[in-house]
């Protein structure tokens, strides 16, 4: 692995198979076996249950709705779009995030990679066939790899977390809106109007998302020139959009191939948010699977 990265300076203000279905589960499609709750016995994506991490999750979206202006994303776009800090292979990514938790995720408290497989081995039991799937479950948190030193160790607040358009105004669905009342960009005329600086059914294509491992890691697919079809793109720039796939807000952005992705993008997000668990997965058990796809759908090495 060839590291050739400078430190960016940041101004902050601020899966194991079960014989019985037990009774507080849900079969999903029939073959993945949903949970009512999550790793922490709470329902999923519940941020104002008490817990041990409420708290610093809630201040965690504090800091983020702060600071991802519409200028930051662009400026991150930038920078890092160049792809030209570490060449490695898509395997070496994943085994780089052993290292990291997500401070914004009310709902899993282990390594990513663990979360990785867990939904890339969930999709597999309900959509066999759809291997390009399995590999977008197990690569679209790949970005988080901007939190390693190798990619100057990023904020938490600057790679993880639910995303959101900048450029436009806020939507109250997107959790802990409240806080958007300290962003610069929250009273600026030119992006606090529904459309903002953008136009009706102009493409998510076109709209800036605030910055993080979700565009990051599309960035690196794209110009690496993967051969994932286009809704696995979609799934990894979109998959933290909750505002969109969850709450509907935003549509009147989208152009008629978002319509036909977001499908497929509603689809993963099922198992991306519900296979979290404490169920561990067999790494070397399923290693030469996801080592097959890589090589189909991507190059031996890739720029970051």
């Amino acid at each position: 692995m060839t590291v050739i990265v400078e430190q960016p300076e940041l101004e902050v203000e601020v899966v194991e198979k079960k014989d019985d279905v037990e009774e507080n589960e849900l079969l999903l499609d029939g073959g993945f076996v949903v949970p009512e709750t999550n790793s922490f016995g709470q329902t999923f994506r519940d941020y104002n249950a008490e817990s041990e991490r409420q708290s610093s999750v809630e201040q965690f979206y504090r800091t983020n709705h702060i600071n991802q202006t519409y200028d930051f994303v662009k400026k991150m776009r930038e920078e890092y779009g160049v792809l030209n800090r570490v060449e490695m292979s898509i395997w070496e990514c994943c085994e780089l995030l052993n290292e990291f938790v997500d401070e914004s995720d009310p709902d899993l408290d282990e390594p990513q990679i663990e979360h990785l497989l867990q939904t890339a081995e969930a999709i597999r039991k309900d959509y066999p066939n759809e291997d390009w799937l399995h590999l977008t479950g197990l690569i679209h948190d790949l970005g988080k790899v901007l939190l390693h030193p190798s990619f100057g160790a990023l904020p938490q607040w600057a790679v993880v977390g639910d995303t959101f358009p900048v450029g436009c105004a806020f939507d109250e669905s997107v959790v802990h809106h409240k806080y958007f009342k300290e962003n610069p960009d929250y009273n600026n005329p030119a992006y606090n109007t529904k459309f903002g600086v953008y136009s009706e059914g102009c493409g998510l294509n076109n709209v800036l998302m605030s910055w993080g491992h979700d565009d990051y890691m599309y960035l690196v697919a794209k110009e690496n020139k993967s051969t994932l079809p286009s809704a696995g793109l979609f799934i990894i720039r979109y998959h933290s959009f909750y505002a969109l796939h969850r709450a509907g807000a935003y549509e009147h952005l989208m152009n008629e191939e978002d319509v036909e992705n977001l499908k497929w993008l509603k689809i993963f997000n099922k198992y991306d948010l519900y296979s979290k668990s404490k169920v561990r997965i067999d790494v070397e058990e399923v290693k030469p699977y996801y080592l097959s796809l890589i090589k189909k759908y991507f190059p031996e090495k890739l720029k970051w």
